[in-house]
């Protein structure tokens, strides 16, 4: 195919009025470009009578692409002839038919280009789109994760306190079946070991029973109003012998009057779990400070005693049931690390908030 270019077309351009000289394609802006296209006349047997177009080219390439035209059957459509896109139209006359053909290979190529544009965008955006959904669904599923890794060491830190008590229960019990001509008050020092782990094993099973119902049991609290005051009053007072054999001494600041709307008995069971936990945490002659106070529209209480402390990477597993940071002195303080997690559920049904 054979065209005359823009450069030809313009060089037939009158002569520059300044210079006299003809302009130069350097001197003046370049005309845009424009859709190449032409147009075939033909009588009603197709053949060509009439080709307008402002291009040179070969009667072949005009040929080629009338029959392409026709042979595709429809009045419109698309082709490509010598890797040039053609978009055809054919209109109706009396006296024959008039085929317009317009290069679109700069639209194609358009397309084309947009097309691999979309994908690639499409690519990335799947890629980005995985990975942040694979981010949100690690969140979703990490607190269930976690609730799954708590009921496993749960049921496996149940066990291992279970397994203590009656392993010496069966070794007592051995004890007694190899002595059985003995009378009773000479065995009494093998009961006594049998009483003191069962009594230990039922405070567990109770404490457990009683978190369990706490956490699954649909079962509504009665709330009443009382004076919290007048509460923990009652339990420095009941605990009072406790804090003279543990040679603890005790300093408390309590604002009087101070009323709070609960349950009663699991505030009081709450605070006696705070104040066990802080004699057993504390070294002898040390001091324990009790301390209620309204601060702004809450009631905050405090126990804090004197003892070794709680280093910071153990802080926030405190609540956390069965665990004790010092495992050895679980025999010398007895429980289970059952305490604080009873008491933070009481706290948590009473919407308060604990550290």
């Amino acid at each position: 195919m054979k065209r005359k270019s823009n450069m030809d077309i313009d060089a037939a351009a009158p002569n520059d009025f300044n210079t006299g000289q003809p302009s130069s394609d350097y001197d003046r802006p370049q005309p845009p470009d424009r859709s190449v296209s032409f147009t075939l006349v033909t009588v009603p047997q197709w053949n060509t009578m009439k080709i307008i177009s402002i291009f040179d080219m070969d009667d072949s390439f005009y040929e080629a692409a009338k029959n392409t035209a026709l042979s595709s059957g429809s009045s419109t459509g698309k082709f490509k002839l010598e890797d040039n896109h053609w978009a055809f139209i054919i209109k109706t006359f009396p006296e024959g038919f008039r085929i317009i053909f317009l290069d679109i290979t700069a639209r194609q190529a358009i397309l084309t280009n947009l097309i691999y544009t979309f994908c690639v965008v499409a690519v990335i955006m799947l890629i980005v789109i995985f990975f942040i959904s694979r981010f949100f669904a690690n969140k979703s599923i990490q607190p269930i994760q976690e609730a799954f890794d708590k009921q496993k060491q749960f049921i496996a830190d149940a066990s291992h306190e279970l397994k203590t008590p009656l392993a010496v229960i069966n070794t007592n019990v051995d004890v007694l079946l190899s002595n059985g001509e003995d009378a009773i008050y000479q065995q009494s020092k093998w009961l006594y070991y049998i009483k003191s782990e069962a009594e230990r094993m039922t405070k567990l099973t109770n404490d457990l029973l009683y978190l369990t119902q706490v956490d699954y049991s649909d079962i509504k609290m009665i709330f009443t109003d009382f004076n919290l005051s007048e509460l923990v009053e009652n339990v420095i007072l009941t605990m009072e012998a406790v804090f003279f054999e543990s040679n603890v001494s005790l300093k408390y600041d309590i604002e009087p009057h101070l009323m709070i709307h609960g349950n009663r008995e699991q505030i009081q069971q709450a605070a006696m779990i705070l104040l066990d936990n802080a004699i057993k945490y504390t070294n002898p002659k040390g001091i324990i400070d009790i301390s209620l106070k309204k601060h702004h529209k809450h009631i905050l209480l405090s126990v804090s005693n004197t003892g070794e402390g709680i280093s910071f990477e153990h802080i926030h597993r405190v609540f956390d049931r069965f665990y004790r940071p010092d495992k050895s002195r679980v025999r010398q303080t007895g429980g289970y690390g059952l305490g604080l997690a009873i008491a933070k559920t009481i706290i948590n049904q009473h919407n308060g908030k604990y550290q």
